[in-house]
């Protein structure tokens, strides 16, 4: 894709599911990959599965919503290879529990990763964006956060918020040349949809219920993503920003 060899990404999440398989994709693309992930070693892995196919990655290993970690991170990426370019804010977490049965320990915890940890990664990386005049930003947020999702009523406010928060950025920043877009998955197979169905035969039939609901009768892969997510890190998409893709097999159909 345009403009993308050479480009200099922090990709959150990379240790795995969505994350990875975008990771691999702008690797693939000539992109210089820098992975923030409190999974170091799933983290390692794909910076490794990166270099080994002739790319450019490393590996840090962090809690995103932990600012000095993510301030110290982002400056050894700069020194090592230059100023970011592109964000990916993809790394996320949940349980599915009914809200009037969760807690504040669990809700701080969703908010943290979900919300906090995204706004850290903006406002640490997104100051040098902005004072250059140039940049690229896809956040993944989720048709949770467009529709809601019965069981993640903290997530789905979360991913909302992401949603609102992308829009608010690409008109605040629109004029130093940084472009933000959200990106939101549907039921994908990930390590969060699995806690969702369960293990043995009754996860297998909420899949396969999953699968009925959606019209080209299949879950989302890690890998449906990637291609999107790097075309918003891509000039292809120059004269795009603030908007928000939904893709789910035609489940969350709207215009």
């Amino acid at each position: 894709m345009k403009g993308l060899k050479g480009r200099r990404v922090i990709l959150t999440g990379g240790a795995s599911g969505i994350g990875r398989a975008a990771a691999l994709r702008l690797g693939a693309e000539g992109c210089v990959v820098g992975i923030f992930d409190l999974n170091g070693a799933g983290a390692r892995e794909t910076a490794s599965s990166i270099v080994q196919a002739g790319g450019q990655a490393e590996a840090w290993q962090l809690d995103i919503s932990d600012q000095p970690a993510v301030e110290a991170a982002h400056a050894d990426f700069e020194q090592r290879f230059g100023p970011v370019e592109g964000l990916a804010n993809i790394a996320g977490w949940d349980a599915v529990n009914n809200f009037l049965d969760t807690d504040r320990a669990f809700w701080d915890k969703v908010v943290r990763i979900n919300l906090y940890g995204p706004l850290t990664m903006h406002h640490v990386v997104l100051k040098g964006m902005a004072a250059r005049g140039f940049g690229r930003v896809a956040n993944v947020a989720s048709d949770a956060g467009r529709v809601g999702s019965s069981g993640e009523a903290v997530y789905s406010a979360c991913k909302g918020g992401i949603i609102a928060f992308t829009k608010t950025m690409a008109r605040e920043l629109a004029r130093q040349g940084v472009t933000l877009n959200a990106l939101c998955p549907g039921p994908t197979d990930t390590p969060i949809l699995q806690s969702f169905t369960g293990a043995g035969e009754a996860g297998a039939k909420i899949a396969e219920g999953l699968k009925r609901a959606i019209p080209l009768k299949r879950l989302g892969e890690p890998e449906d993503y990637a291609g999107m997510l790097a075309l918003m890190l891509s000039d292809e998409a120059a004269f795009m920003t603030g908007q928000v893709l939904s893709i789910s097999g035609g489940l969350t159909m709207h215009g």
